[in-house]
This record gives C-alpha cells, sequence and structure tokens, in this order.
C-alpha cells in the first residue's frame, strides 16, 4: 500500500495494489474517485481537493507496518 499526496495539485491518492494492471475509474463524487482493476477489485482512491475534505497535518506522514501473513 502506498499514500501519496501531491500538494500542487492538492491530491491524495491511496494505492492498495502494488501490481501494474489496467483500471477503470469510477467517480463516486466530484472529488473521489476510485480505480477498479481485474476482477471487479479496488486498486487506488484519488481524493481531489484533499485539503478540503482531511486534516493533512494529523494524516501526513502516514508510518504503517505490514504484517507478513502466518501459515496455521
Amino acid at each position: 500500500m502506498q499514500i501519496l499526496y501531491d500538494v500542487n495539485k492538492d491530491l491524495l491518492y491511496i494505492r492498495l495494489d502494488d501490481q501494474k494492471q489496467a483500471v477503470i475509474n469510477r467517480r463516486l463524487s466530484d472529488d473521489i474517485v476510485l480505480d477498479v482493476g481485474e476482477g471487479e477489485k479496488l486498486v487506488g482512491i484519488e481524493i481531489l481537493d484533499a485539503s478540503r475534505h482531511l486534516n493533512l497535518d494529523k494524516l501526513l506522514p502516514v508510518t504503517y507496518q505490514v504484517t507478513p501473513n502466518v501459515a496455521a
């Protein structure tokens, strides 16, 4: 997962799948666009005018930890 912010365009993009693939854009509202990939899988979320919708000072920079899958 990646979270990218373009300060010049005030655009926040959350990439959920790192696989390169063709996507279809589905607009939920004037400011939110979903990128849908193969098998109707959600690949990314784009938020336009992000600073108007989110408190970016609290959100960015983002740190997260990925827990590896453990086979039972």
